[in-house]
């Protein structure tokens, strides 16, 4: 595949962070997305403060959602997330622990409607459909999405606890 796709597909990002000053970091990162080639924003949900998930000895996250409309293919969009990452601080090496502490973190969440399996790229990302944190964000600016092979959004944040999750903008 190559860096863009045929026409405009709207992809949308999840964004959390837990180090510095994670709502000016959020606010960098949302510009550098809006700055990417062939790619306009089109929507950012609230800055939401969130329990940390999967290893909870560590400060709370604060997620949020955005929508990019872009040209760029889904593997050139990963690619331009990653940098914008370590751009931020982010270091993704071998000694970070898996959901550990991290100054910036960016997920594909969704690339239009389709389903990508590839190594390194997997769209819509594996857990979303389990996570409060990124679906309530995705909702709030994407009412009717629905999540490939899993079904609408909504429904899956519906039928989970959303306890400990605070809109802070």
């Amino acid at each position: 595949m190559g860096n863009e796709a045929k026409r405009p597909v709207v992809a949308y990002l999840g964004l959390g962070g837990n180090l510095g000053d994670v709502p000016a970091t959020l606010r960098a990162a949302v510009d550098a997305l809006a700055a990417l080639p062939g790619s306009r924003l089109r929507a950012v949900s609230r800055f939401y403060r969130t329990p940390a998930w999967g290893m909870t000895a560590q400060p709370d996250f604060i997620n949020a959602v955005a929508a990019l409309e872009t040209t760029l293919a889904p593997e050139a969009l990963l690619a331009a997330m990653l940098e914008i990452e370590r751009d931020a601080g982010r270091d993704r090496g071998g000694d970070a622990p898996r959901w550990g502490p991290r100054t910036l973190d960016l997920d594909l969440l969704l690339y239009g409607d389709a389903a990508i399996d590839l190594p390194g790229l997997q769209v819509p990302h594996p857990r979303l459909h389990e996570r409060a944190f990124a679906l309530l964000p995705l909702v709030e600016i994407a009412p009717e999405a629905v999540i490939p092979g899993v079904g609408p959004a909504r429904a899956q944040l519906e039928a989970m606890a959303i306890t400990g999750i605070e809109a802070l903008r």
